[in-house]
């Protein structure tokens, strides 16, 4: 599959979108392609972008006083990201989404996202879409990651986001699942060797 038609077959899988409006819809978004390591999305400005990944990963992040890195969440894939509240509120942001490997994006500003829910009622379902998964992943996060063991936190990353342990960096898993790289290694050694 083209790069340029995973958007449009994302899209075109909502039944509340006709084929005419995916076209259109897509059309709306422009490529951006984001080298490992550079940032979409600075944490202190307002977020204006929102990006659907056609290949490539990224995380969010917040950082503390002393410039320490808490990673939020990952994103790979057929997905959209954004930092939903700073886009459609229009405040600035204390995240910052980085690519964690070499990107290739599909993008929109603010004033088309706006455009597009005028000229287009369906739109506002993807809208909610969008709402949905920002509120999921953090209901997520604190169900399987909050007040758990390292142990327990890193058997249910290698059991239901393997993703993240292939391909993201291990400060960046450790940060994820807010424990040391020290207490990572622990926990992967007693899961993977326990016999040792």
């Amino acid at each position: 599959m083209k790069t340029e038609d995973k958007l449009y077959n994302y899209l075109a899988q909502f039944d509340f979108l006709s084929p005419q409006e995916v076209a259109y819809i897509a059309a709306q978004f422009t490529p951006k392609h984001l080298k490992k390591n550079e940032l979409l999305i600075r944490a202190g400005s307002i977020c204006d972008q929102l990006a659907f990944i056609a290949t490539g990963a990224v995380r969010a992040f917040t950082s503390d006083e002393n410039g320490e890195e808490n990673t939020t969440c990952f994103s790979f894939e057929n997905r959209f990201v954004t930092v939903f509240d700073s886009f459609i509120e229009r405040k600035s942001t204390q995240k910052s989404i980085r690519a964690i490997e070499d990107c290739i994006l599909f993008v929109i500003n603010y004033t088309t996202f706006q455009q597009l829910a005028a000229k287009l009622p369906s739109w506002i379902y993807l809208q909610e879409l969008l709402t949905r998964q920002a509120f999921a992943e953090k209901e997520y996060y604190h169900i399987h990651f909050k007040n758990k063991a390292a142990k327990e936190k890193y058997r249910h990353l290698l059991e239901e986001q393997p993703e993240i342990i292939k391909r993201a960096e291990v400060q960046d898993i450790a940060s994820y699942l807010g424990i040391t790289q020290r207490t990572l290694t622990r926990a992967k050694r007693a899961i993977l060797y326990p016999e040792l």
